[in-house]
């Protein structure tokens, strides 16, 4: 029995379920082409993105890298600035450089988000009782989510560029990104995408495959250092991925999934108007 509230989903996302081995090819080419499309019709000239570490960053980077290549050979002005943008120190930094290495950025901008986070932090002033440290910590990791963001953005001002974002349909689904922070971008060349897509087209391009499979971690509370994207979740991205394809998942997996996907529509949503 189709489950209407599953397919729908889905759909709104824009999840492929026709991809799998074989059309990685087809798939790498297209977004690429989507790259080079919007970098074109925007009249900018440079791609600008984070690298983390991480395989969305890395086959993002990658597909960037890829597209500003092909453009430059037909003759046009294009290149792409990859940029590391480390709170204080990074603990898998050595992911990040090998990240750069696979991906062989035109440029790479290094900025340290420290002292712009813990300044703002610092100047934060709340009347009445104080927040508990939990709090404290998850709102400083947004802060440092929307400092990287604003980093790109100025990078981008500076190269007349565009900014790219990582986000695909696992993390669209349990909104598993900083409003405005991570969320935010001129372009998002993985929409659509489960996490296990997206491994499969890093594998495709031939990412270093502990990098591909390496267990993703936003890594942003500090009180919680490390902490895996799937303990956050409170289920697998095996499961989100089975639920995004349509597949049958456990009952109290299906309710967190949905749950998290209706609590989490403000961040997918344009700002609401009276218009």
């Amino acid at each position: 029995m189709i489950d209407r509230t599953q397919e729908c989903i889905a759909r709104e996302l824009g999840i492929d379920r026709q991809l799998a081995r074989g059309g990685e090819a087809a798939e790498i080419a297209r977004r690429v082409q989507f790259i080079q499309r919007v970098l074109h019709e925007s009249g900018c000239r440079a791609l600008v993105l984070g690298i983390s570490g991480g395989v969305d960053s890395l086959l993002a980077g990658r597909l960037c890298q890829l597209a500003v290549e092909q453009m430059r050979g037909a003759g046009r002005d294009a290149r792409f600035i990859a940029m590391r943008l480390p709170y204080k120190s990074q603990a898998d930094e050595s992911d990040a450089q090998a990240s750069l290495d696979f991906i062989r950025p035109d440029e790479i901008s290094t900025c340290n988000i420290a002292d712009s986070v813990d300044g703002l932090m610092g100047q934060l002033r709340l009347d009445g009782p104080q927040p508990s440290a939990a709090l404290t910590d998850f709102v400083k990791g947004n802060v440092k989510a929307r400092a990287r963001m604003l980093a790109q953005y100025a990078i981008a001002n500076f190269s007349n560029g565009l900014v790219v974002g990582t986000d695909h349909a696992a993390e669209a689904l349990m909104g598993f990104f900083t409003k405005y922070g991570d969320g935010a971008c001129d372009l998002a060349p993985l929409s659509g995408l489960s996490k296990t897509q997206v491994r499969l087209l890093a594998d495709a391009l031939d990412a270093p495959q502990y990098l591909v499979h390496k267990a993703p971690t936003a890594d942003l509370e500090e009180l919680a250092p490390g902490k895996l994207d799937e303990t956050a979740y409170g289920c697998s991205y095996a499961e989100i991925d089975a639920y995004l394809m349509g597949e049958p998942v456990p009952a109290a997996v299906r309710q967190l999934i949905e749950t998290a996907y209706q609590r989490s529509a403000h961040k997918r949503a344009l700002p609401r108007s009276p218009l």
